[in-house]
């Protein structure tokens, strides 16, 4: 009985963290191509790090949380994060706001971006 019930629980733990990834309505795992964008992008609420935290990023005004030092180009470019906004800045930050000071060369796989995407969606 003590084997069950600790296998139970090795089981209830392993998957809370793709149960906290994403919003209670619409848990999205956490991608593994994320990895690259967490290097830099906290996404807890309250958290920093190198870039701006990603935490309520849908929907948001580009460059506007405060803080944060953004280049004159993101500044100016007008932009909102919505689903294609940022599957165009992903593609490739410098073409979408050429100036932007985010050394990042894109991701080209479509699929892979979508997942992203949809992540960053989740984190409100």
């Amino acid at each position: 009985m003590k084997t069950y019930f600790l296998a139970a629980v090795s089981v209830a733990v392993m998957t809370v963290p793709l149960a906290s990834t994403g919003s209670a309505q619409n848990a999205v795992p956490r991608p593994a191509m994320f990895a690259t964008c967490a290097a830099c992008h906290a996404t807890e609420a309250g958290k920093t790090s190198y870039g701006p935290n990603l935490h309520g990023i849908a929907g948001r005004k580009a460059a506007s949380q405060p803080g944060y030092a953004y280049s004159p180009a993101l500044k100016a470019s007008g932009l909102s994060w919505d689903r294609p906004t940022l599957d165009a800045w992903l593609t490739s930050p410098q073409k979408k706001v050429p100036g932007t000071k985010m050394p990042f060369a894109g991701i080209p796989d479509p699929a892979r971006r979508k997942e992203v995407v949809d992540y960053l969606m989740t984190l409100k």
